[in-house]
């Protein structure tokens, strides 16, 4: 491509680029009152994580923060009921691990399902939706408990780390999308290619379902991080996930408001992380297509 054709398609991406961000004032107060209505519950657990209890409860409630929230969170790492920072911990290895192989397997199965042609796929993803149907949490809870007792895995992570290794809806996400995102002609153009199964995943797929792999990320780090009734059984008082180290974090004779917004508060900084994170893959990828439409 010539010079200034080369600069044509640029400019013709970027006047693109900012035609996709044009909106009218009508959508532009309804997602500013939906931005507002949204991040106001993490603004207000600020600004009780910041104040005293006498504050906290006082009428009218304080609608500015107030200056305790690094008293407050030393107060809640130094809990010796919750063990919060262990329990901290181990909700970062288990939602990263539990979400890494959700991710993965999801999208090979994703693949296979949509674009290749094996003996009882349709079955097998008919199964699959099946698994959804079946509430784990309340059918599964003693049959699972028995099987770790058996494992003799029972306050260790590995016992919520397990059942959470695959996710049915995420297959199924998945498989919707490859079969959208990606087709057919392109990944035989690849064999035709030379390319192997791995190779075509690797190279035709992972690139053009990211937007929908970040979607499945997203999803599956917060409901494993904010799981709370499973970890709550299998695991030990001294060795809990964070929510069980915030609800540890009640007081025995009443409710230390102000502790459990700071244990909140502090918690949410990984899940901001993490939506900032799969985020910009979304925004890039929905951006992407839309820049080549």
């Amino acid at each position: 491509m010539s010079a200034p054709a080369d600069a044509r398609a640029r400019r013709t991406k970027a006047a693109r680029r900012a035609d996709l961000w044009k909106a009218t004032p009508v959508t532009k107060i309804v997602l500013t009152v939906t931005l507002i209505v949204s991040a106001f519950p993490l603004y207000w657990m600020i600004v009780i994580a910041s104040r005293s209890n006498r504050e906290a409860t006082d009428i009218p409630p304080p609608f500015l923060p107030g200056g305790n929230l690094g008293q407050n969170i030393q107060r809640v790492l130094s809990n010796e009921d919750a063990h919060y920072l262990a329990g901290l911990t181990n909700s970062i290895i288990i939602a990263s691990t539990v979400t890494v192989s959700v991710v993965l397997i999801s999208t090979f199965a994703g693949f296979a399902f949509a674009r290749l042609r094996f003996k009882g796929s349709r079955v097998l993803l008919l199964l699959v939706l099946v698994t959804m149907m079946v509430p784990l949490q309340q059918m599964g809870l003693v049959p699972l408990y028995r099987m770790m007792v058996g494992l003799e895995w029972i306050g260790t992570l590995k016992a919520v780390i397990l059942p959470y290794l695959f996710n049915g809806f995420g297959v199924f996400l998945m498989t919707q999308y490859t079969e959208q995102a990606v087709p057919n002609e392109l990944v035989e153009a690849a064999r035709v290619d030379g390319a192997s199964t791995l190779r075509i995943w690797w190279n035709v797929i992972l690139p053009a379902v990211r937007p929908g792999m970040a979607v499945l990320g997203i999803n599956t780090f917060m409901l494993t991080w904010n799981d709370f009734l499973w970890p709550l059984i299998v695991l030990t008082p001294d060795n809990p996930t964070v929510q069980v180290a915030i609800n540890s974090l009640n007081a025995k004779y009443g409710t230390d408001y102000v502790l459990i917004f700071s244990g909140t508060a502090l918690s949410v900084v990984p899940l901001i992380v993490v939506f900032i994170a799969f985020g910009r893959q979304i925004i890039g990828g929905l951006m992407e297509g839309a820049v080549k439409a």
